[in-house]
């Protein structure tokens, strides 16, 4: 069984060399298109997810609260840079410098819930209280990944 905490640090290590992979290339090569729907679609799906089933217990825990609504004030501004970027032009310099903030500050939040966070976690929920919850976790990025998806047909047909 995986734990909460695995599965999570399981995403940000391939968010992590997904993110090396689009600094690595250069404009709209067909490699950093490739990286970037997939770190685009795996990281809508992982934030709502994690929300979902890691922050909605963490919040329920008083000693909890403050940890979850940083962390999930994060995804909001890092969802923001992420549209922002899905909409502009790859080849630009300004994509560049955009997605370069959004390397930094993405790579601080990963460290950060990786670090604080899950420490925090660990003191206020009972392991008995989320055990499954990898499982729900996955379960739950699945659901959330057909949801992106939608909601990209969707724009499309607009």
């Amino acid at each position: 069984m995986t734990s909460i905490y695995d599965a999570i640090k399981a995403d940000h290590d391939h968010h992590r060399a997904l993110l090396k992979t689009i600094a690595d290339t250069t404009g709209a090569s067909m490699a950093r298109k490739k990286a970037w729907d997939e770190f685009y679609y795996d990281i809508k799906s992982h934030s709502a997810a994690e929300e979902e089933t890691f922050y909605s217990k963490l919040m329920s825990k008083t000693w909890g609260q403050d940890s979850a609504r940083h962390s999930v004030e994060e995804h909001a501004e890092l969802d923001d840079l992420l549209e922002e970027l899905n909409e502009m032009d790859m080849a630009s310099p300004g994509w560049l410098n955009k997605f370069h903030k959004l390397e930094h500050d993405y790579n601080h939040h990963m460290d950060e819930e990786e670090d604080e966070v899950f420490t925090r976690a660990r003191e206020v929920i009972d392991n008995s209280e989320i055990e499954n919850y990898g499982e729900k976790f996955r379960a739950r990025k699945k659901k959330e990944m057909s949801l992106v998806d939608e909601k990209k047909k969707d724009s499309l047909e607009d």
